[in-house]
């Protein structure tokens, strides 16, 4: 890999955001803002919610973030002739000038989350300005950095958190009072507004108080990866420096932080039982869904613990034998986190009790919904895992500390919405 130019970048302690000019649908060439638009790629459920999506319009995000071909190559070529086309044919236009965007996702219960999306300049771990909290697939890395040499684009915005001084925010605030750039309301209930910030003076201030603070990757690790390894190629400076973001103070709007869950194909439920006897509690609940959960997340206030389904009903896996976590956590990392849950699921009963490659998708799917997962186990005749969430300030800990967690460890949200704003980096 060609890493030249990149010597400087120990020089810059914060967040380096620059303005861009985004890529956004015309309204009056699709149906709807709110059917082209998707979940982030890796939330999408495939490949029920891929057909779902492209069939909601002809022109959703879902064709080029996840395109559905014979081959992976296949697939990233034809997600670069699609993007092409839109841009010939006015589907995606780029606005007039470089702009920062305020982005606003609101929903029924009260919860407002309002956030800046720019690029922000790609840096080395070792600098300690963008924090990873969760490892990440290889595969998973190689497959978005193929779409995104195909593309030459930033196609949906991973989210950074950050704690400012409070001045980005008085931006945000008095930007968000005037009339937004798109308003729509997506079929989840939430709505969401864009605005754009153009005029020197605000983007001045928004780019000084991030220029001394540093971020929390809460979603978008893969893509984050993957903006580190396409800037690795590319001789400095070139458009790869900078990567899409949508950056959230979180001191204003704190993010909803849920758990990732796990299914098993492959393994029934009755085998996954049968292999931890002896070295779990075992509670066997006939009981609803959200009862259920209540259960695990009591349980998870004394140690670790599961919810295993898939066949009719909840098992609840807590109580782990000392011994066993003693053979089979690794002693080299904090305490903090040999006590994860993520840790003790992945080092302990995918690896030694159940023998489950974490990184074969063949073995293993990570859902976001709960529901989802259950369902699907229940379908296939496979095992889902159920966690219960850790919590923020953990996950920020332990991103200080320079150590990571297991991958798909935790969700943060809400999520912008792919398919608002693009990245088009030859413009």
């Amino acid at each position: 890999m060609n890493t030249a130019g990149h010597s400087e970048a120990t020089a810059h302690r914060g967040l380096e955001l620059t303005p861009f000019r985004g890529l956004r649908y015309d309204p009056d060439r699709v149906g709807s803002l709110a059917s082209v638009t998707s979940p982030p790629y890796d939330v999408v459920v495939r490949p029920d919610g891929v057909h779902h999506l492209q069939s909601a319009d002809p022109y959703n995000i879902v064709r080029l973030i996840l395109p559905q071909a014979g081959t992976p190559s296949a697939g990233t070529e034809q997600a670069a002739d699609t993007l092409r086309r839109w841009l010939e044919e006015g589907i995606l236009t780029a606005d007039p000038e470089p702009c920062l965007y305020v982005y606003e996702q609101r929903d029924g219960t009260g919860m407002l989350q309002r956030g800046v999306i720019g690029t922000v300049r790609v840096s080395d771990p070792a600098e300690g300005v963008v924090l990873p909290h969760e490892d990440v697939m290889p595969p998973v890395v190689a497959d978005r950095a193929a779409l995104m040499r195909a593309t030459r684009a930033n196609l949906e915005p991973l989210l950074l958190t950050y704690r400012g001084d409070g001045t980005a925010a008085e931006v945000v605030e008095r930007t968000a009072q005037g009339a937004p750039l798109l308003a729509m309301t997506t079929e989840d209930g939430f709505q969401h507004r864009l605005w754009s910030v153009t005029d020197p003076v605000d983007v001045s201030i928004v780019q000084s108080d991030l220029a001394h603070q540093q971020a929390l990757i809460a979603d978008g690790h893969h893509r984050w990866a993957t903006y580190r390894l396409l800037r690795a190629e590319h001789p400095s400076p070139s458009p790869w420096d900078h990567g899409l973001v949508l950056l959230v103070d979180t001191a204003r709007y704190p993010l909803r932080v849920r758990a990732i869950h796990r299914l098993l194909h492959g393994l029934a439920v009755g085998d996954a039982l049968a292999a931890v006897a002896g070295l779990f509690r075992v509670r066997h609940l006939h009981v609803p869904l959200s009862e259920a959960l209540e259960a695990l997340a009591d349980a998870s206030c004394a140690g670790n613990a599961f919810l295993l389904a898939g066949d009719g009903a909840f098992h609840l896996l807590d109580r782990p034998d000392p011994t066993l976590l003693a053979r089979t956590v690794p002693t080299d990392h904090p305490a903090a986190w040999r006590s994860l849950d993520a840790t003790v699921l992945h080092a302990t009963l995918l690896d030694h009790v159940w023998h489950i490659p974490e990184d074969s998708p063949a073995h293993i799917a990570y859902i976001h919904d709960t529901a989802t997962t259950v369902e699907k186990a229940e379908r296939d005749g496979g095992t889902a895992i159920l966690m219960h969430p850790v919590r923020e300030e953990v996950v920020r800990d332990l991103a200080r500390q320079g150590v990571t967690m297991p991958r798909k460890s935790t969700s943060f949200g809400p999520k912008p919405a792919s398919g608002l704003v693009l990245r088009a980096l030859e413009i």
